[in-house]
């Protein structure tokens, strides 16, 4: 399976670099650029493209959505031309006021926002032209490296410490980079191998959580992990922010479909962000002593 994934330096696009080389049934091209040419993808002919989500779309400038929905569109006319399938991962924040129950892929995001609208509008127009698609719903990524990765830039105002404001009204289910890489292919290997399960598809962590919460326990497992190899360090602090303040805004996801089709479990959050600090304070006690090596 060839997979064309566009925006090489997203933290999703680096997780699936990872993960394809990991697997010998699956070639990656990545292409620097967020959109892709009819003629370049038919010089490339790979089996899906896949595009990375805009992480934050309310946080941004409305211009920077409009045009990432206009590369969007640009992308979805290439795949009708080659029949290429074409896989767009969407942010859970298009459901701009949440819901009380957790949310079904069947329910079609209706935000109040124009920036968001216009994302809709180019799920609404992938749905009625193009079967072969796959949108798929994302919570907050998490990764350590590349564009939108959230947990990277926790660590770093953290250890630098400086203090970092979380909403603690607004809960939501984090979402490991690295479990959505292994998820979307699994999904794409059974695609190709004629599960024509096209549609979308909600695939987010277990455990919803305020970004407060989550931000909150990054920084006890930090303290944890530093103090367990001998380092002493002041950590900044981790300050609430409220931004609705009758009653708490719910943004879960429902996954239940996923594992229906395609057998994907969900992973925990807690488990994948443990995970992640023990690699970050690897690396970080490796290039410690490298440092020690070379001063010596």
């Amino acid at each position: 399976m060839k997979l064309l994934i566009l925006d090489a330096g997203h933290c999703l696009s680096l997780a699936l670099a990872r993960e394809a080389s990991r697997r010998a049934d699956t070639e990656l091209v990545i292409e620097q650029g967020t959109t892709i040419t009819a003629s370049r993808l038919e010089a490339i002919a790979p089996d899906a493209v896949i595009i990375p989500p805009l992480a934050h779309p309310l946080n941004m400038a409305p211009a920077d959505v409009t045009a990432h929905a206009d590369a969007v569109d640009t992308c979805l006319g290439a795949c009708q031309s080659q029949d290429v399938a074409l896989i767009w991962c969407v942010s859970d924040q298009l459901y701009e006021d949440g819901l009380e129950v957790p949310i079904d892929e069947h329910v079609v995001p209706a935000p109040r926002d124009d920036s968001l609208r216009r994302l809709v509008q180019t799920g609404d127009r992938i749905r009625a032209e193009f079967q072969r698609h796959l949108i798929v719903r994302l919570g907050p990524l998490f990764a350590l490296e590349g564009s939108h990765a959230w947990l990277n830039d926790i660590i770093g105002h953290l250890v630098a410490g400086k203090a970092v404001r979380a909403a603690e009204d607004v809960i939501f289910c984090p979402t490991s980079a690295d479990a959505v890489a292994m998820a979307l292919v699994g999904m794409l290997q059974q695609q190709v191998s004629g599960a024509n399960a096209w549609g979308a598809y909600h695939l987010a962590g277990t455990e919803p959580v305020s970004a407060f919460t989550f931000t909150s326990m990054v920084r006890t497992q930090l303290l944890t992990h530093l103090e367990g190899r001998g380092e002493q360090i002041t950590l900044g602090e981790v300050q609430p922010l409220k931004h609705h303040h009758d009653a708490k805004l719910r943004r879960v996801l429902n996954c239940r479909r996923v594992l229906d089709v395609f057998g994907v479990h969900q992973k925990p959050w807690r488990l994948e962000a443990g995970r992640m600090l023990d690699a970050w304070c690897l690396t970080r006690e490796s290039n410690r002593l490298s440092d020690t090596g070379a001063s010596a």
